[in-house]
């Protein structure tokens, strides 16, 4: 019988406000077994290109990121968000590990080609070293992800940090029974965006199907059960999105993704 592991990926709304943040490491550090952690941080850098006088440009939702914003988020995810990360963590007693795609060839990864938008310097997974992560959480180390990865030839890759926790999950999933957790600000998939308490606790392929039919699920919310799926049906056991009470055994109101 294959060990539990949980992935958790925490929104960026959480990381960029200390009060949430503390909570959730305090939720994070209480849950039982072997974890990793996946983080962004998209909001931090962006307030920070602004002071260095570096706009920031997004289509759709997603950065465009130039040579100048590659040095920018390198330095907020992997630097700033991601060691406040692990110093917090280290005061609760987790043994925490920073990492980024490039430490230990952890995330491989390619520049996404040019179509219609040319993204610049983001990155699509290719592999997830899942033999060296298996190998840190033997040692009792906890992985602590930043959004972003490497291509094998010295560039550093903005990458989506939803993807990399369901690239990971699904990577892990050959040693481990692997449990990924969607964290942020709401309790889960909503029927009504006007109602924090309309979660909607299961949904399979069909009801998805139907969900997508009414509208319910829309915008923001696709890619992200883009990513639930593409784990599930790559061996991924279970997928749950939620606030930060859904790593609280005993709380029932979230959403969990199955086939």
């Amino acid at each position: 019988m294959k060990q539990q592991l949980s992935v958790v990926k925490i929104g960026g709304n959480v990381i960029e406000d200390e009060k949430a943040l503390d909570t959730f490491l305090a939720a994070f550090s209480k849950v039982e077994g072997l974890k990793i952690l996946v983080h962004g941080g998209g909001k931090l850098a962006t307030q920070l290109a602004a002071k260095l006088g570096v706009e920031s440009k997004m289509v759709d939702g997603r950065r465009i990121t130039d040579a100048e914003t590659v040095d920018i988020i390198t330095m907020v995810y992997g630097g700033l968000a991601n060691k406040k990360i692990v110093a917090k963590l280290q005061a609760k007693g987790i043994n925490a590990l920073g990492l980024s795609g490039a430490d230990g060839d952890t995330l491989q990864a390619h520049k996404r080609p040019v179509k219609e938008i040319d993204y610049g310097f983001v990155g699509d997974i290719d592999g997830v070293n899942s033999g060296l992560l298996a190998q840190l959480l033997t040692l009792q180390l906890t992985p602590i992800f930043c959004a972003i990865s490497h291509d094998g030839k010295g560039q550093l890759l903005n990458t989506n940090a939803d993807t990399i926790a369901s690239e990971i999950a699904i990577g892990m999933s050959a040693h481990y029974e692997t449990t990924l957790y969607y964290c942020f600000e709401k309790k889960g998939v909503l029927m009504n965006v006007a109602d924090e308490n309309s979660v909607i606790k299961d949904i399979d392929t069909k009801k998805y199907k139907q969900l997508l039919e009414e509208g319910i699920i829309a915008d923001g919310m696709l890619p992200k059960l883009h990513n639930c799926f593409h784990a599930l049906e790559r061996q991924v056991n279970k997928v749950c999105l939620g606030d930060v009470h859904m790593l609280n055994e005993n709380e029932n109101l979230y959403t969990t993704i199955t086939l």
